[in-house]
């Protein structure tokens, strides 16, 4: 069972590929959509810079495969010719099965990835599908993930959550119209230590800053907790 992980650099996706590795799975590697209009190329969505998910990608001892797009937010259709050529590539190459997905109870997006799979004989796999995000927190920190907020949508969630570590502390002060997995995408994470890493991943913040995204009319704004090497 040969598998893909995508890969966000956050949270949800470091469990997902730990529960795909105790279920058997064979992980061929990370794939890391990144936006190259920035300079230097960032994750989309986390908006982390590429070299500390190779720093990841290092630690965890598996290869990282990027999608190329064009901006943080581009549209349908450039987003999935890139990740369809990718993943086409992917599966001559490599014999890739599935992919792996932090999905927890989004279910029109879980639905979209696999329909999208579907075009390159592929399946999603959804380790975390269904589990209470209380639940999910307890384990992410039982088993001793660590975790900072890089991204935070303020029109979902308060910026002071911003370059905090994803603790019980965190959890505790958490308003109670914020999901405890940002589920919503009300914040978004960097995992610096995990439970299959050989060693944890070291940054420094720079700050804060605004990001502003837009895809065709619609404008979209999140404050990021700046980190690098």
């Amino acid at each position: 069972m040969k598998a893909l992980v995508s890969w966000s650099s956050g949270k949800d996706s470091a469990l997902a590929l730990y529960a795909a590795v105790k279920a058997g799975y064979e992980i061929l590697g990370l794939l890391t959509t990144i936006d190259v209009s920035n300079d230097p190329p960032v994750v989309t969505g986390h908006r982390i810079p590429l070299d500390l998910v190779e720093r990841q990608a290092e630690s965890l001892n598996l290869p990282l495969y990027t999608v190329e797009l064009p901006g943080d937010l581009p549209p349908p259709h450039v987003y999935e010719k890139a990740i369809l050529e990718t993943l086409a590539r992917l599966k001559e190459e490599l014999g890739v099965e599935y992919v792996v997905h932090g999905d927890i109870f989004l279910r029109d997006m879980m639905e979209y990835k696999r329909r999208l799979l579907e075009k390159v004989n592929m399946k999603p796999l959804y380790p975390l599908e269904g589990i209470d995000t209380v639940t999910l927190s307890e384990i992410i920190l039982g088993l001793g993930f660590k975790a900072v907020v890089v991204a935070v949508d303020p029109r979902r969630a308060p910026g002071d959550l911003l370059c905090r570590d994803y603790d019980r502390r965190f959890l505790e002060e958490l308003p109670a119209t914020v999901d405890p997995a940002g589920e919503y995408g009300e914040f978004h994470t960097f995992v610096y230590q995990a439970p299959l890493y050989r060693s944890p991943v070291n940054f420094k913040v720079g700050g804060v800053s605004m990001v502003r995204s837009e895809i065709g009319s619609i404008a979209v704004e999140k404050l990021v907790c700046n980190i690098d090497l």
